[in-house]
């Protein structure tokens, strides 16, 4: 796995809250490529994604719970579908307990989850409709 993060996806109880903190409160500008419910703001290499808490869990296929998941995972993106496959079979020979096998998922990529040996939820997933610069960032 390249030492890379990509995007950091905040699950957050109400959107529109969220949305207005970020924009009006901290002034930041979201990117063109946000949707109704996947707000993303590019953060100069990495990417701030805000997303439904209860969404968020739902596709990590965790509990929405204080104790099982606190409404924060870090995101890597692979650049294939093999790739995912290859990462997730890497974490868990290091200790990495996987949280959802790889899958089609219902936004049209593949993905899985795991969590490191310290309880944080990664997510490993190939999205075929961003791209991935010379240096990994990904272009909105």
């Amino acid at each position: 796995m390249r030492q890379k993060l990509n995007m950091i996806t905040l699950g957050v109880d109400n959107l529109q809250r969220s949305v207005n903190f970020y924009e009006q409160g901290l002034g930041w500008k979201k990117s063109a490529a946000s949707l109704d419910q996947l707000i993303l703001f590019p953060l100069g290499g990495i990417t701030l994604a805000l997303y439904s808490r209860q969404g968020l869990a739902d596709d990590a296929m965790v509990e929405n719970t204080k104790s099982d998941f606190a409404g924060l995972t870090l995101s890597y993106n692979a650049k294939s579908e093999q790739e995912v496959d290859e990462v997730l079979r890497e974490v868990e020979s290091l200790g990495a307990t996987i949280v959802k096998p790889a899958q089609k998922v219902f936004w049209g990529g593949y993905g899985g989850y795991f969590k490191d040996p310290d309880g944080h939820l990664f997510e490993v997933a190939y999205n075929p409709f961003w791209e991935l610069d010379e240096n990994d960032n990904l272009k909105l």
